[in-house]
């Protein structure tokens, strides 16, 4: 019986495939492919799950297939489900298939039409693996399809400004999730020297035994899961990026912002407590941000002149407490509580149209005076103060900007910003590089030591260039190929790391790297030369360019469609515990790569078209 769970994973999966296939005109036949995936997912669920308590609701770990085995790494596929699985998978499919009938009617003879059904459909495949993964790894899987899912929701008005750069501001969050996700992969590689699973981290003995001689390493792990808790969950100092995502159409913003994605970090915190349980500085700092997230996210939605706002922040607010409840290990109660605010915020959005007319007819008929509070007796000076930070939304959307300042000032003044100083400056000092690696023995051991860090911090300096081009686009992706190639020279100094692991992660760079050169070659042979300083909007006149190019940017950022995305777990498992510059410059690599890649999809491909005879559409949604 407990080989039935894989059909969680295949009735999506199948669902989101036949759906591709479906011609975008066929909307009845796509509405009901889309709602009847939820549908049979959910009767299939209540099955199991009756079965499952009458039959002593015992915790499910099923080791599947190895995706990758080199050496002493193991790459596998590995499930799990338990009463958080039960009540996140009962939440998602109920909420998917109620948002799927409503959206069949929404989105009527929107152009769009297939490509969101599409992307519901992927998004509740990534869903569905994360929630029933049962190791970092497959979580991790899911966690990507998650991550682009809600990008190309946030920009399905691709034609209007904001929700081009709403979409770009939100994945750039996403992306400090990604890292701090793929650094906890590589400190739990070096602290149980193997792919360990959920079933492990709950066996408290196990945890104690690992954790005894390592109590900061288990640490810095549970403060990299906070931070990957936090992004994913918009709770401070990530709490700007909720509202920004409500660009995308209501009933997605109601499924992803509402409802399912933004509980993922409660998810993992939930998934990972037996982990840090008795690391209790850690457990009092969860409880501590979320109750500061409460209190400044309630004022903030309290001002909110949008509906869509409104619920974002009243959503954050909750979320925090949920945070303190998971923290205090009141976890019956936080699972509770996840079910009830996701209902409640889904239901919020899918008639926010309806009772925004009702209540501006309402406040003309029905006014009643306000009854006095208790925040009648605070001094008013205080009042006002609390209104106007809480007006400007304490200034949150600014402080991302800011994190980022230092970054693009850094990478302005880098002197490579044309191809013949990539020839005449990188070019040869990888030559060089690799000469040096070849030389072991030959020169000092302690120079020898730090060249890793070295040619990380070299990849690193070009990819912060990459992120920072704005007349070459063409010189932007290839400072990105270049960088990976700088940071697998930089691991393959640690021995562990062979030949063929290094081609695993490779293979899909260089093959999305040239698919993506190819595409911008034959872009600029149409339309003359391309910069990144505004919103193209190419996709209008080349929607298959912009397709091919999307997918050679997924493979690029390590998505699971190309070897590369196992090849990345790879590289981060063989970057040694005392390694930690190595392991930062390789990390935020990965963060700034990633968002150079989105960035040039998005200015080249998204946004109001740059001729002007294309009719300009609205700047929001």
């Amino acid at each position: 019986m407990a080989t039935l769970i894989h059909f969680f994973i295949l009735f999506p999966m199948l669902g989101f495939f036949i759906s591709i296939f479906v011609h975008g005109k066929r909307e009845a036949l796509l509405s009901r492919i889309a709602f009847f995936t939820p549908a049979l997912q959910l009767v299939s669920f209540i099955a199991f799950f009756v079965y499952w308590l009458l039959n002593g609701h015992e915790t499910i770990s099923i080791k599947d297939f190895p995706l990758f085995i080199s050496g002493g790494f193991e790459f596998y596929f590995d499930l799990y489900f338990d009463k958080i699985t039960a009540v996140y998978l009962f939440v998602g499919a109920l909420l998917t298939f109620l948002v799927t009938i409503y959206s069949r009617y929404y989105l009527h003879r929107e152009s769009g039409y297939k490509r969101f059904f599409n992307t519901i459909l992927f998004f509740y495949l990534g869903y569905n693996l994360v929630i029933l993964s049962g190791n970092f790894e497959t979580l991790f899987l899911g966690w990507e399809i998650l991550g682009i899912s809600s990008y190309l929701l946030i920009a399905f008005y691709r034609d209007r400004y904001l929700p081009a750069k709403n979409a770009l501001k939100v994945f750039s969050i996403y992306r400090l999730g990604d890292i701090g996700f793929i650094l906890v992969m590589w400190m739990n590689h070096n602290l149980w020297h193997e792919n360990v699973t959920f079933l492990e981290i709950n066996n408290r003995e196990l945890v104690h035994e690992h954790l005894v001689n390592h109590s900061l390493t288990g640490v810095i792990i549970a403060l990299l899961i906070l931070v990957t808790a936090l992004a994913k969950s918009a709770q401070l100092p990530f709490s700007a990026w909720l509202p920004r995502a409500m660009e995308g159409p209501t009933p997605s913003s109601a499924i992803f912002y509402g409802s399912l994605s933004v509980h993922i970090g409660v998810f993992i915190l939930l998934r990972t407590f037996p982990f840090w349980e008795n690391q209790y500085s850690v457990r009092i700092l969860i409880a501590a941000i979320g109750f500061v997230t409460f209190l400044i996210s309630s004022g903030i939605a309290r001002v909110q002149s949008s509906i869509k706002s409104l619920v974002a922040y009243s959503s954050i607010s909750q979320i925090g407490l949920i945070f303190i409840e998971v923290a205090a290990g009141w976890h019956n109660i936080a699972l509770f509580h996840f079910a009830g605010n996701a209902f409640l915020r889904t239901y919020q959005l899918l008639v926010s149209p309806s009772v925004v007319s009702y209540l501006i007819q309402d406040q003309f008929y029905n006014f009643v005076p306000r009854k006095k509070t208790i925040e009648d007796y605070v001094a008013k000076r205080l009042q006002f103060t609390f209104f106007i930070v809480s007006l400007k939304e304490w200034s949150l959307d600014g402080l991302m900007y800011r994190l980022w300042a230092p970054l693009k000032w850094l990478g302005r003044r880098i002197p490579v910003d044309s191809f013949n100083k990539v020839v005449l400056i990188v070019v040869p000092a990888y030559v060089i590089a690799l000469l040096l690696f070849m030389l072991e023995g030959r020169i000092s051991s302690e120079i020898y030591k730090w060249l890793p860090v070295v040619y990380s911090f070299v990849g690193f300096i070009l990819v912060l260039k990459s992120f920072t081009v704005r007349d070459n686009v063409l010189l932007a992706w290839a400072l990105i190929i270049i960088n990976d190639l700088w940071i697998v020279l930089a691991v393959f100094f640690n021995a562990a790391f062979t030949i063929d692991q290094a081609l695993v992660y490779l293979s899909g760079i260089v093959v999305s790297g040239i698919i993506g050169s190819v595409c911008l070659t034959r872009l600029i042979r149409f339309e003359g030369p391309i910069d990144l300083v505004l919103f193209q909007g190419h996709q209008y006149e080349h929607p298959k360019i912009a397709f091919i190019f999307l997918l050679a940017c997924l493979g690029l950022m390590g998505f699971p469609i190309t070897p590369t995305f196992i090849g990345e777990d790879l590289l981060f498992g063989h970057i040694l515990q005392d390694q930690v510059l190595l392991a930062y410059f390789a990390g935020m690599s990965f963060i700034i790569g990633g968002i150079s890649v989105i960035r040039i999809y998005s200015r080249v491909f998204l946004g109001p078209h740059i001729k002007s005879y294309h009719e300009k559409a609205y700047r929001s949604s």
